[in-house]
Parts: structure tokens; sequence; C-alpha cells
């Protein structure tokens, strides 16, 4: 389990008329409390975030999202863009576009930056290492395996190939059945509708990013973070995070001692 990280984070910069986004804090050493000295419950599911949890996309997004506002007069840099990876495009543009802009173009520059992802960003996009073998030991402990996305559902499908995981999940949630995308909690709501009549201190959520973390808080689940994604271990710790793991690998690596396990020593 990982509790180090540094990172030096400029100050963001936005067009004029944007609201602030997430400010990254300096990270600190400090130790990351495991599952046993918290007395968490016992996983009956799990909820995963998608993009850079389960694939290595955060990137890609970042580059095809700074292409899309410069376009639309907005210029930005590769990581001014990547440290908002992980909203969805509603959340995303008012970070760096006037409300104006954003009512009257919106879906226009979402059409337009998802028509450029896919044709020339998504075949880059691998799957990171050991996830179908992570969603299979949590099947064969009998938990349940819900994706929740703030991508779009035509596009999760596509994910879940690459992930390698396409017959290996329960049920999936997306920005379309959400009003709102993170860090907003709607689509962990929406996935805990397709787990009832579990509750929520049965669930765990993974996922890479703060926005991950803070949604899950909101809607009352234990968020767990891993660093494949590239942000600061203080930033998900600050957003929630009961615990903090290198990638997928790590986590089956250490399933038992994990609040993931469905059982405990």
């Amino acid at each position: 389990m990982l509790a180090l990280g540094s990172s030096l984070v400029p100050p963001l910069t936005r067009c004029q008329g944007a609201r602030p986004g997430w400010q990254a804090e300096p990270p600190r050493l400090r130790r990351v409390a495991t599952p046993s000295s918290q007395g968490v419950h016992v996983a009956k599911a799990v909820i995963f975030d998608v993009d850079g949890t389960l694939i290595d996309s955060v990137d890609q997004h970042a580059a095809s999202w700074a292409v899309t506002l410069r376009r639309y007069g907005c210029s930005v840099s590769h990581d001014e863009v990547r440290r908002q990876i992980g909203k969805g495009g509603d959340q995303l543009m008012p970070v760096f576009l006037p409300p104006e802009t954003v009512e009257r173009q919106g879906e226009e520059i979402e059409a337009f930056r998802k028509d450029l992802f896919m044709r020339d960003y998504l075949p880059k996009v691998r799957g990171f290492p050991a996830v179908p073998e992570l969603f299979r030991r949590l099947r064969d402990a009998g938990q349940r395996i819900v994706l929740a996305s703030s991508a779009k559902g035509d596009e999760l499908e596509h994910y879940k190939r690459i992930a390698g995981i396409t017959d290996l999940v329960d049920a999936e949630t997306s920005s379309d059945d959400a009003e709102r995308s993170k860090p907003f909690p709607d689509i962990f709501l929406a996935a805990m509708q397709r787990l009832a009549p579990l509750r929520v201190e049965d669930v765990v959520v993974v996922g890479d990013t703060p926005y991950d973390a803070e949604a899950a808080v909101k809607a009352g689940l234990r968020p767990v973070g891993v660093l494949c994604g590239g942000f600061p271990p203080a930033d998900l710790r600050k957003a929630g995070c009961i615990a903090l793991y290198r990638d997928p690998a790590e986590l089956l690596a250490r399933y038992e001692e994990s609040p993931l396990a469905a059982t405990r020593p």
C-alpha cells in the first residue's frame, strides 16, 4: 500500500469568466489507515471508476480536451486540463470557459471533443495490468462489480473491451444515467440503485481522482484510491480515500488485507 508522493502543481489558468477547479495541495508524508485499523465493513460489492483506474487514458483525455478548448478560444496547457480529468464535460467546461459559452455551445463543444477523442486518441488507450484478474478474484468471492464512469454509455463499451472485462461486470452507470457528473454523487447513487438492496456500508468505490473520492463520500460510500491515474496521494487522501494502492495489480496482490476483501481474517 502506498502513502508517499510528491507533486509541484502550478496555478491553474482559466479563461475569463470561468469558475475555479480542483486545487491540489502539496503532498505530505502520512500513514494511510488499513482496513483492520478502521474496522471497515466487509465488502459485498465494488464500484469502479474506469478512466485512469482500469485503463490508461487520462493523458489522452487531457490532450483531446486541450485541443478542443483551444479551438473554442481558450488556450490551456495539457497539465492544466489533466488536473480536471475525472469530471464529465458538464463539470470540466465551466472551469475554463465562461458560463455563456458553456450554455450556448456546450453540446457542440462536447460533441467535437468526443469525436476527436474517439478518432485520434482512443486507439492509443491501453488497459492497466491485472484488471481482468482482479475482477475474477472479486467474482470468485461472490462480490458484485459495477462500473461508474463520467464517460458516455457508448464510450464505456469501448473501455470495457480495452480493459478485458466485457463479461466480468454485473452492471454499469455512465454520465447518461446522471444529471451531473463527478464530483457530484449522481453516478454513484445510480450505481447503488443497480446494487439494491445492498447498503452503502456494504460497498467500496475504487477510483483514481479526487473527484471520484469526493463523489463517493457525498454518496455515503468508502473510496479507495489508486495512483495509476497520476493524481497526488495527498489530494486523494484530502478528498476522503481510506486507503491508497499503486494500481489494480497491487490491489489484487493485497486483496485479502484491502478494503475490497469479502472476508476478514
